[in-house]
């Protein structure tokens, strides 16, 4: 009988992800031929194809999506076995392995985890930087404890808590037609700034998620002259002047060496916030808890005026 081989489990789930043998096996540090190899030798003791293969990828068959739901399955209950296992474990270090978007690190989360390390020096810490979407599967998957991620995602399947406020600000150049009124810093609407050119960042992403279904909301369609794919990359185009932008509270502090000028959105949808969330049928480990309980203590309200 075969026995359960969870490297080739992991390269399966994360090749049906990222649809690229070549990007999963970046991903899992691996060579590509060996990505090839495995999964067709597991195509071939089970014979069934798992994979459509063509020049742009690669595509889960019927047979493969039902299978690589149960390898999910299975990588998820082997990290929970883990996770409770580690408290029982005597004089065993611990581990929280956090999956968080760039917005959690531009934030206060450097900060909470420098506390953090400091209160509990014998939890080793894992921190991954990506995309909600990414965060919230690596948790789905058994990859993460927690994903710190926006408050615009599907929860239903996790137990979630205010992480911080993360409002939404509109910023432009100094001599900007706009300028005058963001110099004020008072909130404002934004239907006033939807009919400038914006630079745009990160399509699909969150923030570009929430602004496009602002713009459809009023019937407008955001005019994006430029897009860029950091937020430092977006200040610096501001800056330039070829249109306003969008930024989340936490990616303020970009703004300090420049002249943008910046306000709050008014918008209920603007005041957004961050979440910590964890699968909500996973154990909570010891290492989980007291950072859930750390994330509760230190959260403090953004009043907007």
């Amino acid at each position: 009988m075969q026995t359960f081989d969870p490297v080739t489990a992991r390269l399966l789930v994360v090749l049906a992800e990222s649809g690229s043998i070549g990007r999963a096996a970046d991903r899992q540090n691996i060579a590509p031929s060996a990505v090839s190899r495995r999964i067709s030798d597991l195509e071939a003791r089970l014979g069934v194809s798992l994979f459509d293969r063509s020049t742009q990828g690669v595509r889960l068959t019927p047979a493969g999506r039902i299978y690589v739901e149960g390898v999910r399955t299975i990588l998820r209950e082997i990290a929970d076995l883990d996770t409770a296992m580690a408290d029982f474990a005597e004089g065993r270090r611990g581990n929280l392995r956090l999956a968080c978007t760039s917005s959690a690190l531009a934030g206060r989360l450097p900060e909470l985890l420098a506390d953090y390390a400091q209160r509990y020096p014998t939890i080793a810490l894992d921190i991954q930087e990506m995309n909600a979407a990414g965060a919230l599967l690596a948790i789905d998957d058994g990859q993460a404890d927690l994903a710190i991620v926006a408050d615009n995602n599907d929860f239903s399947r996790y137990d979630t808590r205010i992480f911080e406020d993360d409002q939404v600000y509109v910023l432009s150049a100094p001599d900007h037609p706009v300028a005058e009124r963001l110099r004020t810093a008072k909130p404002i609407a934004f239907e006033e700034v939807a009919g400038h050119e914006v630079v745009g960042i990160h399509h699909s992403g969150a923030l570009d998620r929430l602004l496009s279904q602002a713009a459809a909301s009023v019937g407008r369609t955001l005019g994006e002259r430029v897009n860029v794919e950091s937020f430092p990359s977006l200040v610096r185009m501001v800056e330039a002047g070829f249109g306003i932008g969008f930024l989340r509270a936490t990616s303020l502090h970009l703004l300090t060496p420049t002249d943008v000028v910046a306000a709050p959105l008014e918008n209920d949808w603007a005041k957004r916030q961050l979440l910590v969330a964890h699968r909500r049928s996973g154990p909570v480990s010891r290492s989980m808890a007291s950072f859930l309980d750390l994330c509760t203590q230190t959260y403090r309200p953004t009043a907007i005026s």
